[in-house]
C-alpha cells in the first residue's frame, strides 16, 4: 500500500509499504477513504516531538471501510463505514470506564518512554504520533490496523459525506472539549481563543454552541481571521495591535472570562519572550514556544479558565505563574477524550447545527501530501485544512 512516511526532520514522503495485518483478535483493518493533515502533525515534521523513527507512518485523522475483523470483534463487520478517534482506548480500564479515554492504561506499550521523558505516568496510545505514544502506524495511508476496534470504530450509518464526519476523529471534539472545559455561563461569559487554525475554529464555534455571550479569536493570518468572522466571531490580528490591550478593551477592562490556547508548542509572537523561546527551541534547549500561553494567562479575567487543547511537548520557560496564581486561574488541558464526544457531536451534525466541512481549504491525493505539508506549515495559498483521498485523483484547492 501507499503511505506517508516520516523520513527525518522536515522530510516526509510517499512510500510503498506492507499492508497491515491483524495482530490481535480485537483488531480490525480499515480501508481509508479520507484522511487529513493535522496541525499537530507539524510538530512531528519539525522534529519537536521525540522518538519518531524513519519509516513511521503518520496521520491520526482518518475514516474508512472495515475490510477485515478479528474473531473477538463483535460490534463491527466487514463493509461498515467507520470513523476512528485519534487516541486508542481499551474501554475496560478505570480511566476508560470513567470516560477519560485519552488516559487509557492499556494502549501504550511504550509508556515507560513517556514516563522517562515527562517524569509522570503516560496517557494512552495515539495513531501515527511517535513511539512515546505507542509507535502505532498512522492513517495517512491506504489501510490501517485499528486496535480495540469495538471501542475505537464508530459506525456512520447516515448518508453524511466523509468531509462532514471526518473531523469527529480529532479536531471537532478537541475544540469542543476545550470550550466545554471552560464551564461557560450562557449569555454572560466572554471566551477568547488564541489560534484560528482548525482546532481554534472549532473551539470558537463550540463556545458559541455552548452559549458564550461573545467569542473573540486571535491570529495573524487573514484567511483564518476571515473564516472566523464568517461565523460572527470577533477577531484580533496580534501583528496589528497590542493583543492584551485589545482584549481588555473588548471586555470592559476585565479580560475574557475564559481563554483557549489552541496553538501549542510552536507559537509565533513578538517581544523578548518570543525571541528567547525561538532561540532555545532551535538549539533544543527547550521543547516549546509559549507566547500564546503567556498571552492567555495575562489576558484572562480573575477566576477564569485557561483551556489548553494545543499540544505541548515538554518543559516550558518563563511562564507567568505568579499572574496565574494571583488571578486564581483554573487550568484544563490534555489529549481529548474523543470517544466521549463522537455520538453527541454527530447528533449536532445530523441536525444541521454545524457542518464541519467549512474548515476545508484543500483537497488532494496522498501523493500530493508531502508538498501540502509544506504549504500548510507555511500557511501559503490560504491553506487551513487539507483532506486527502488515498485512492483518488487530485482535485486541488477546495
Amino acid at each position: 500500500m501507499k503511505a506517508l512516511i516520516w523520513q527525518g526532520t522536515n522530510k516526509v514522503g510517499i512510500e510503498t509499504v506492507p499492508d497491515p495485518t491483524l495482530l490481535l483478535p480485537s483488531d480490525a483493518i480499515v480501508k481509508i477513504t479520507s484522511t487529513a493533515i493535522c496541525g499537530s502533525d507539524l510538530h512531528l515534521l519539525d522534529g519537536y516531538i521525540p522518538s519518531m523513527e524513519k519509516g513511521d507512518i503518520m496521520g491520526h485523522e482518518f475514516m474508512g471501510e472495515v475490510v477485515e475483523v478479528g474473531k473477538d470483534v463483535k460490534r463491527l463487520k466487514v463493509g461498515d463505514r467507520v470513523i476512528v478517534p485519534f487516541n486508542i482506548a481499551c474501554g475496560l480500564c478505570d480511566h476508560c470506564t470513567r470516560g477519560n479515554y485519552s488516559a487509557c492504561d492499556n494502549t501504550n506499550p511504550n509508556h515507560r518512554m513517556a514516563e522517562a521523558l515527562y517524569g509522570a505516568v503516560s496517557g494512552g496510545g495515539l495513531f501515527g504520533y511517535s513511539h512515546i505514544y505507542g509507535g502505532y502506524a498512522g492513517g495517512q495511508a491506504q489501510y490501517v490496523r485499528v486496535p480495540f476496534a469495538d471501542v475505537g470504530g464508530f459506525k456512520i450509518e447516515s448518508n453524511l459525506r466523509d468531509d462532514q464526519v471526518l473531523f469527529l476523529t480529532d479536531i471537532f471534539p478537541t475544540g469542543y472539549q476545550a470550550a466545554e472545559n471552560c464551564n461557560i455561563v450562557k449569555g454572560r461569559d466572554v471566551v477568547a481563543v488564541f489560534g484560528a487554525g482548525p482546532v481554534g475554529q472549532f473551539a470558537a464555534r463550540s463556545a458559541q454552541m455552548l452559549g458564550a455571550a461573545k467569542v473573540i479569536i486571535v491570529d495573524r493570518v487573514p484567511e483564518r481571521l476571515k473564516m472566523a468572522e464568517a461565523a460572527g466571531i470577533e477577531t484580533i490580528n496580534y501583528e496589528q495591535t497590542d493583543v492584551l490591550i485589545a482584549l481588555r478593551e473588548a471586555t470592559g477592562g476585565r479580560g475574557p472570562d475564559h481563554v483557549i490556547d489552541a496553538v501549542g508548542l510552536e507559537a509565533h509572537g513578538h517581544g523578548p519572550g518570543a525571541l528567547m523561546d525561538t532561540a532555545k527551541q532551535k538549539m533544543r534547549l527547550n521543547f516549546d514556544r509559549i507566547t500564546a500561553l503567556r498571552w492567555a494567562i495575562l489576558s484572562c479575567a480573575k477566576g477564569g479558565t485557561v483551556s489548553m487543547p494545543g499540544v505541548y511537548g515538554g518543559l516550558v520557560d518563563k511562564m507567568p505563574m505568579g499572574a496565574a496564581f494571583a488571578k486564581g486561574l483554573v487550568f484544563r488541558m490534555g489529549q481529548t477524550h474523543t470517544h466521549r464526544y463522537v455520538r453527541p457531536l454527530l447528533a449536532h451534525i445530523e441536525k444541521g447545527d454545524i457542518d464541519p466541512s467549512f474548515v476545508i481549504t484543500h483537497r488532494a491525493t496522498l501523493d500530493e501530501a508531502p508538498e501540502l505539508y509544506k504549504t500548510f506549515r507555511e500557511k501559503h495559498d490560504g491553506c487551513i485544512k487539507v483532506v486527502l483521498d488515498p485512492w483518488g485523483q487530485a482535485v486541488g484547492k477546495a
